[in-house]
C-alpha cells in the first residue's frame, strides 16, 4: 500500500511539474512619451506574491540575453522584468552606437532615473510581485545603472551588478542607499580596474553601505554573456566569457536574494 501511495504522489507530483510553465510576455509602459519595450516572466505554478526583480541590460539594448536571464530569474521563483532603459526596444550591433546610447543616458541622469522608475512601478503593480521585496540586477551598463540607482536612494532590498563599470559623479552619501550591494567583477577587467574597485569601496566604506564585492581571477568584461568572445573578436575589444565566473557568479546572486528576501 505504501508503494502504491508513493507511485500516485510521484505521478501527481509529475503532472504537477508538466502543467507549470514559465509565463512570459510583453510588459510596455511609456516614460515621456516614449515607449518602454519591457519584458515579463514568472512561474506560474507559484501561487501567490513574490520577490521581483528589475533585470537591467548591457550597453547593447534590450536583447535576448536580457530577457534570458529573467526566464532564469523565473525558473528560480520570482517575478522578473527585463527592462528598456533606451525606449521602444532599441538594441545595437556595434560597439560605437551602443556607446553613442549608454552614453546619452550616463550624460542625463533625470531621463535614466525616470525610466527606472517608471520600471520599478509597472513591476511593483503586478500582482504576482510582493510590492515590499523587490530586487535590481544589471550587466555591464545595467550594472553601472543599478549602483546609481541604488545610489540614488530607490527603494531596492537590493541590487547585483555583474561586470558594471563602477565609478560615479555623484557618490553615495550615508544613509541614502536603502538595501544591500552585491558587486560581480572581472579581476583581469581592463574597463573596471583596480584602482576603480578600491575607490568605490572607499566610497561604500564611507557612506556605510553594506556591500560585498567579488573579483573572479581571470575573467574579463562581459564574463557572464556566451557572446563575449565573438564580439570581443569581432570587434577587437577586450570581452571574454568565462564559464566559471559565470556559473559561481549566478550562486553568489542566488545566495544574497536568500538574504535579502528571507
Amino acid at each position: 500500500m505504501r508503494t502504491l501511495w508513493k507511485s500516485a504522489l510521484l505521478f501527481a507530483l509529475s503532472i504537477a511539474a508538466a502543467q507549470a510553465a514559465i509565463v512570459d510576455k510583453e510588459l510596455d509602459y511609456t516614460v515621456e512619451g516614449v515607449t518602454m519595450k519591457g519584458y515579463l516572466a514568472y512561474d506560474d505554478a507559484i501561487k501567490g506574491q513574490r520577490p521581483g526583480v528589475l533585470v537591467v541590460h548591457e550597453w547593447w539594448g534590450h536583447d535576448d540575453y536580457a530577457r534570458k536571464r529573467a526566464r532564469m530569474l523565473a525558473e528560480l521563483g520570482y517575478t522578473a522584468l527585463a527592462l528598456d532603459m533606451y525606449g521602444e526596444g532599441k538594441h545595437v550591433h556595434h560597439p560605437n552606437d551602443a556607446n553613442k546610447l549608454s552614453s546619452e543616458l550616463a550624460a542625463n541622469q533625470a531621463v535614466a532615473k525616470a525610466r527606472f522608475q517608471a520600471a520599478y512601478d509597472s513591476l511593483k503593480a503586478q500582482p504576482t510581485v510582493d510590492p515590499k521585496r523587490i530586487a535590481a540586477i544589471g550587466y555591464c551598463m545595467g550594472g553601472s545603472v543599478v549602483l546609481e540607482m541604488a545610489r540614488n536612494g530607490m527603494p531596492l532590498a537590493g541590487v547585483v551588478s555583474f561586470h558594471g563599470n563602477l565609478a560615479t559623479t555623484h557618490p553615495a552619501q550615508p544613509g541614502t542607499v536603502k538595501g544591500k550591494m552585491l558587486v560581480l567583477t572581472g579581476a583581469d577587467d581592463p574597463f573596471v580596474p583596480a584602482e576603480q574597485v578600491t575607490q568605490f569601496k572607499q566610497e561604500m566604506d564611507a557612506a556605510k553601505v553594506d556591500y560585498q564585492l567579488i573579483a573572479y581571477p581571470g575573467a574579463k568584461h562581459s564574463f557572464t554573456n556566451p557572446e563575449a568572445d565573438q564580439r570581443g573578436k569581432e570587434f577587437n575589444i577586450p570581452l571574454a566569457y568565462n564559464a566559471d565566473a559565470d556559473k559561481a557568479s549566478w550562486q553568489e546572486m542566488q545566495n544574497f536574494f536568500g538574504k535579502i528576501f528571507k
